[in-house]
């Protein structure tokens, strides 16, 4: 089930609407995080936490279409974030029951406009990550077109290389980075990909994982940013209060 939502104030908006789609995810439980609702509607720094992503997303003048994806028992949740927190057009799709399920309800939600070239990149971003900041969304949105697909991660500078024992061997670790989100990839490609891993029941770890398992587009990563840390325990809130309460990020 899913809707097409227009947010009050976004009428008269005279900007050229791109061909781009921020998808954000917020179908999940996020148990670990010890709240009894789901965590995304959890509060952050005055307003919701998912709020945060899709504020983010609205910031980009590229993306053309937001899209929430979220679950039925949430929907009180979502219409009061959507009417309070949100000044953009957003639409509203409901979730899988895992991750790759609903990143591809979302793409049938959009295959249309896909399909028709009105969206040439499609960006998925999980609402856990609210401190994501617009510059790094377009410059992940940047690298995908240019590429085919891109994902924002850090170097992973504080891994070492063992042997089968466990010893240190003194060798320097095979250049691995931490993935994060928003991971953008061509729509048309992207959509197709994740038809094939339905059909040959195939799940991945990330939206990254799938693009490469079956397609032969080039995934490049950008450097994200360390303050776009997944929320996953509530330490990880009280650090991101503090990450927003320390600085205006968000250029």
């Amino acid at each position: 089930m899913a809707e097409r939502r227009t947010r009050r104030g976004s009428a008269g908006r005279s900007r050229r609407v791109p061909p781009a789609a921020g998808v954000v995810l917020a179908s999940g439980a996020g148990t670990r995080v010890g709240a009894e609702m789901n965590k995304v509607y959890l509060p952050l720094a005055g307003r919701r936490l998912v709020s945060w992503s899709l504020d983010a997303f609205a910031r980009v003048p590229e993306i053309g279409v937001l899209l929430l994806v979220t679950r039925p028992q949430d929907r009180e949740l979502v219409d009061w974030v959507l009417d309070r927190e949100v000044d953009a057009p957003v639409e509203v799709v409901y979730g899988g029951e895992t991750r790759q399920e609903s990143e591809l309800r979302a793409l049938r939600w959009l295959s249309s406009r896909i399909d028709e070239g009105s969206v040439d990149t499609v960006l998925i971003h999980d609402a856990a990550r609210p401190l994501v900041s617009p510059a790094l969304i377009a410059g992940v949105l940047h690298e995908a077109r240019e590429c085919g697909g891109a994902i924002p991660a850090l170097p992973a500078d504080d891994l070492v290389a063992v042997d089968e024992s466990g010893a240190l061997t003194g060798q320097e670790p095979a250049s691995i980075v931490r993935a994060q989100t928003p991971q953008g990839f061509r729509a048309g490609p992207l959509l197709e990909v994740y038809e094939r891993a339905a059909r040959d029941d195939f799940v991945g770890t990330d939206t990254a994982s799938v693009m490469e398992r079956f397609s032969g587009l080039p995934v490049r990563w950008v450097r994200g940013e360390q303050q776009n840390f997944k929320i996953t325990y509530p330490h990880d809130l009280v650090v991101a209060e503090q990450v927003l309460a320390a600085a205006d990020y968000r250029t």
